[in-house]
């Protein structure tokens, strides 16, 4: 028999009737408690408790991955020294405060204190009326004040957490057993700490305390809480700040490829921790999602009431209850998602995006999770703008380079091409009355002919996708080699020195579109018969090296005709070799040939690091 299927909202219904069944018998006690209550002559110890209990109850102390209150041992002495009914009036006062300060929702300010004071009165009840209690008695009073320390201990810690893990089953959020696995050991420790503090203080004292002994007694144990709140405090801000830093240093360096999306989705959850999550972007006016993940319901893009409500937001706004006031896109979310945060991504006064995170609890976003989350957003706003940028810039070299290669074709193939035909026309005229002018015409034509068909070859081979992106920089230069040793009468040679270390793409690009440029203008003009080509991986840097033993040039004529000509020859090899922090060296001398050695400095080019 296959059981019904219970919806998230059901469940959350069913938790806060439990909820608020547990608030009114809690309450009941407490308030039982307060007509029981009986005159003191002992103020100074019930002060000192109490203020104890307050530090405690405030500054949990952390254990495993959660941290727990250390308070029985107060609780068990106040009731030792006036009865039950204190130590549930004052923990009950001392919880409700405490939740009220940390700004929790209202149903959890009355359960807290509520469950707290039941497992009080539920424990002390038990413990009361059995047996057990007369047995123990009957022993020695070592052995009397601790036995009941223990059973009240574990009657406390069994009914506390069977109270709130009723909760955590009920409630649509997974309760899994590896969290109460977690849970129940934090407890452990909380029971091993006050077990071992009970046993000290009935082997030291037993019963009998006054004001000085239990303020030294103590002591350590409200300074140890403190101590380990403030740096459980300040480890979890350094995790924090750790986090954005790992995830803002691994979108940047990712941020080239669409991998930057999973990093962000990896890391987000070591920042805070939310159940629904929607990355937007906005491109040309228009809305778009980028990622989402949890209890969503995306849809295309915003528009008509629900862009105006969500455009031209600058600073965070948060939306601690759903039921209270509505968000500017709550229909993109399931509706057991109570408290949202909408955190707007700017840059430079624009509006760019907006990371929106929502929680199934309502008031569950705290001061520094907001803070956290918008420090995310501004480091996000920087880089997907510098996405945007890239995506710009890529439009923009790639149309260039058409351009480049329409020209070229225009400039070469096509011009090569007319005068071929030219000449195969005037050969034709020619073929009867001049037939060996005509064959030198056919000729000329089919070397011109030849010639084009290498152009034509060269664009092809531009048009394709880039040779680094497909195997390493080293394969990639000799496969260019054999393709121009295919295609021109050219000796070649190609040394590959050290142990080859994989850079970024970056870097392979720009060393390969410098070889090629070397190679292109040794074939178009130095009229060489041989070329060496060295790569060589050294210590701390990279070099590559061409050699011909071509006619060589003037390198100031060059220079002056690269300025004429920017998008071609020298000029643009430097450019390259400025990218990449690299020095172009380039030795040439009129009939003497041409040496190129370009060097990189190896530290920070491995591994992709500038990718």
């Amino acid at each position: 028999m296959k059981l019904p299927v219970v919806s998230s909202h059901k469940r959350e219904n069913y938790a806060k009737v439990y909820m608020i069944m547990i608030a009114i018998l809690g309450w009941a006690a407490v308030v039982y408690a307060i007509f029981h209550l009986e005159p003191t002559d002992d103020i100074t110890i019930l002060l000192l408790l109490t203020a104890f209990l307050v530090i405690t109850e405030y500054y949990p102390i952390p254990l495993l991955r959660g941290s727990t209150s250390i308070t029985f041992p107060f609780i068990f002495v106040m009731y030792e020294l006036f009865g039950v009914s204190y130590p549930i009036m004052i923990y009950a006062v001392i919880a409700i405060v405490i939740n009220i300060l940390h700004q929790r929702p209202l149903r959890i300010v009355l359960f807290n204190p509520a469950q707290l004071a039941a497992s009080v009165f539920l424990s002390e009840y038990i413990l009361s009326h059995t047996n057990v209690v007369q047995v123990l008695s009957s022993s020695s009073d070592f052995l009397s004040g601790l036995s009941t320390y223990i059973l009240f201990l574990a009657l406390f810690f069994i009914i506390n957490n069977f109270i709130v893990d009723i909760v955590l089953l009920i409630r649509p959020q997974p309760y899994t057993f590896y969290l109460f696995k977690m849970k129940t050991l934090i407890e452990l420790g909380n029971v091993g700490v006050s077990l071992l503090y009970g046993a000290m203080m009935f082997y030291l004292g037993g019963r009998k305390v006054d004001e000085f002994s239990l303020f030294f007694f103590f002591s350590p144990l409200v300074a140890i809480s403190l101590l380990y709140s403030v740096i459980s405090t300040l480890k979890n801000e350094k995790k924090r700040l750790n986090a954005l830093f790992a995830i803002t240093t691994g979108v940047n360096k990712k941020i080239h490829s669409a991998e930057w999306i999973d990093t962000f989705k990896n890391t987000f959850s070591q920042i805070v921790d939310v159940q629904a999550l929607m990355l937007w972007v906005k491109e040309n006016d228009v809305w778009k999602i980028l990622y989402y993940d949890g209890r969503v319901t995306p849809k295309d893009e915003l528009t008509g009431e629900a862009l105006a409500r969500f455009d031209g937001k600058k600073q965070p706004i948060v939306y601690q209850d759903r039921v209270k006031k509505l968000g500017p896109i709550d229909e993109f979310f399931k509706k057991d998602m109570k408290a949202f945060v909408y955190s707007p991504m700017v840059v430079e006064d624009e509006t760019i995006g907006m990371l929106v995170v929502a929680k199934s609890r309502a008031r569950s976003f705290e001061e520094d999770e907001i803070h956290s989350i918008a420090t995310l957003s501004n480091q996000l706003a920087v880089a997907v703008k510098t996405r945007m940028l890239i995506e710009e810039k890529e439009k923009r070299i790639i149309l260039e380079e058409r351009n480049r290669i329409a020209r070229g074709i225009h400039d070469g193939v096509a011009q090569t091409l007319a005068g071929a035909v030219m000449k195969l026309e005037t050969a034709e005229r020619k073929f009867d009355r001049y037939p060996d002018e005509t064959r030198k015409l056919i000729r000329e034509s089919m070397d011109k002919l030849r010639l084009s068909l290498r152009e034509v070859r060269e664009s092809i081979y531009e048009l394709r996708p880039y040779p680094t992106e497909r195997v390493s920089l080293s394969v990639a230069i000799g496969k260019r080699i054999d393709m121009v040793k295919s295609e021109y009468d050219i000796k070649f040679s190609f040394d590959i020195r050290g142990q080859e270390v994989p850079l970024s793409p970056m870097v392979e690009k720009e060393l390969f579109d410098i070889f090629q440029e070397s190679l292109q203008n040794t074939i178009k003009h130095a009229q060489a018969t041989k070329i060496e080509v060295l790569l060589s991986y050294q210590k701390e840097h990279i070099i590559l090296k061409i050699k011909d033993n071509g006619v060589g040039f003037s390198l100031f004529q060059a220079m002056v005709k690269a300025q004429n000509n920017p998008h071609f020859g020298i000029l643009n090899m430097n450019d390259a070799a400025e990218k990449i922090n690299a020095t172009l060296q380039i030795d040439t001398k009129e009939e003497h040939g041409t040496d190129i050695t370009l060097t990189v400095p190896k530290m920070g080019l491995e591994g992709g690091n500038l990718s």
